[in-house]
């Protein structure tokens, strides 16, 4: 009996590949989520080719530094690569540190070493006392001076190393709000417009602190779109949103300092009883 070799053939529609080819070009993306211990997920969404060129490259790069350098791992050394290619540093030569501005709360006795709590990064969290002190004494660090006040814990004034008082007030907004006012929003005040709430030409509202918040590029045009409802109380930090459904999500902010009692009085002791 002869047997003879058939080879299977699969069909492809072209229709079908140019769809694939054009939802992973069109779906390219990159995404930061911040999970604990001061760890966050930097992620993108490539096209296969891309994707894999890509961590090759980061993967020869790690490989090559790890001949040198016992001091770290592979997965750390792709990370340290990976880190340094975006910032525009040296590849892999040292623990990459960053560049970019972020804003860190911490008390006094925090950074002391009094304390281990109070510490966090705007859009982040709360962080651990450790890894604050560790940017805290980074030579790049630059430190600003927060006066708040000791009843609510907001911020009050700024240790002012500029004159422009709408930079000043701009900074103290940022300070005090920390993020974009919006209660399901999470992004960084310093990366928000400064919004007027009572609106500066239509409604004479004042360019101040207690007329003022931060709000995403993205919600600050939603605003005064039709149907959306927006509240905000600069003093209190308490905010709503009310959408076209009707339903209302509502938020408070965390205040930059925590509020403290104030010291009881001294009482007079009863008088003696003649």
């Amino acid at each position: 009996m002869a047997w003879h070799a058939s080879q299977l053939v699969k069909q492809v529609d072209p229709g079908a590949e140019t769809a694939a080819a054009r939802m992973a070009h069109e779906g390219r993306k990159v995404t930061l989520d911040h999970g604990v211990y001061a760890q966050s997920r930097l992620a993108a969404d490539l096209p296969s080719d891309v994707a894999s060129a890509a961590y090759a490259r980061v993967d020869a790069m790690a490989r090559k530094l790890r001949l040198g350098d016992s001091s770290r791992n592979l997965d750390q050394l792709r990370a340290d690569v990976f880190a340094d290619l975006l910032l525009g540093n040296d590849p892999g030569v040292t623990v990459p540190q960053s560049a970019a501005m972020v804003y860190l709360h911490m008390p006094i006795d925090t950074a002391l070493s009094m304390s281990e709590t109070g510490a966090s990064i705007d859009g982040i969290g709360p962080i651990p006392a450790v890894y604050a002190r560790e940017i805290m004494t980074n030579p790049k660090s630059i430190w600003r001076k927060v006066l708040c006040d000791s009843a609510t814990g907001n911020p009050v004034d700024l240790g002012r190393t500029s004159y422009r008082p709408n930079s000043t007030i701009r900074k103290l907004v940022e300070v005090r709000d920390r993020m974009c006012i919006v209660p399901w929003c999470r992004r960084p005040a310093r990366h928000c417009d400064f919004d007027h709430q009572k609106q500066w030409a239509k409604d004479n509202g004042t360019t101040a602190t207690d007329n003022a918040a931060p709000r995403c590029r993205k919600h600050h045009r939603l605003k005064n779109a039709p149907g959306w409802i927006h509240s905000y109380d600069p003093l209190h930090g308490t905010s709503s949103v009310t959408t076209p459904l009707g339903v209302t999500y509502t938020d408070k902010r965390e205040p930059v300092l925590e509020p403290r009692s104030p010291e009881p009085a001294d009482v007079p002791e009863d008088p003696p009883p003649f």
